[in-house]
């Protein structure tokens, strides 16, 4: 039986060398626009944020400019994003406090980032790791499903996920593994049906489940 961390640096170099361009797909010129851009990602496709985001940035740059936006204004912009209300509050509500806390500076520690409106672990995890290039694993749907199909984690729960991902995981992979993960989620192992025969990840992927990993 193939010891799991060995086995996950077979599985990083394999989906390295399917996927040598993958990075974040989020468009977004500092700090503040990939914030902005990850609140707004919540249960929407990056492709469709991707749409949105030119415009607003272009009238909302900064976390003065939107602090100072009204409601319907932001509302107007990114009216075609799912929970569009409730995410133009939270850019607004997260600029106020950028400017309030830290001089409009988003900080660089997960535990001052959660504090923001809007911001969970995960989008604390994407600001931490792809504007600070500060070691963080990002756990979306696909890494947390393709991790599950592989065998190293068996929980739902994000947080768990990541804690049993970080022990097989190497720290100077770990947001590049995201990203790999993310690109084989959409291309070949997607939630709808997994095309098995034809992931590269075959031989590696354990065939009785995660009852063949050891912990």
């Amino acid at each position: 039986m193939m010891d799991p961390k060995q086995r996950m640096l077979l599985i990083l170099e394999t989906l390295k060398t399917l996927y040598p361009s993958s990075q974040c797909t989020l468009n977004y010129h500092s700090s503040f626009q990939l914030l902005v851009a990850t609140i707004l990602s919540a249960q929407c496709t990056d492709k469709r944020v991707n749409l949105v985001t030119p415009q607003l940035f272009k009238k909302f740059p900064d976390p003065w400019k939107m602090a100072a936006a009204s409601l319907e204004d932001i509302e107007k912009l990114i009216r075609s994003i799912g929970f569009y209300r409730n995410k133009a509050l939270f850019l607004k509500e997260m600029s106020m406090d950028l400017i309030k806390r830290y001089q409009g500076n988003v900080p660089k520690q997960r535990s001052a980032l959660i504090q923001l409106k809007g911001v969970g672990r995960k989008t604390a995890n994407v600001i931490l790791a792809e504007a600070f290039k500060i070691p963080a694993l990002v756990v979306d749907t696909h890494v947390g499903r393709i991790s599950r199909r592989l065998g190293f984690t068996q929980s739902q729960d994000p947080l768990k996920v990541e804690i049993d991902l970080n022990q097989f995981v190497p720290r100077e992979d770990w947001i590049q593994y995201t990203h790999l993960l993310i690109d084989h989620g959409r291309k070949v192992c997607t939630a709808r049906k997994a095309d098995c025969t034809q992931c590269s990840l075959n031989p590696l992927c354990p065939k009785e489940g995660v009852s063949s990993i050891k912990k």
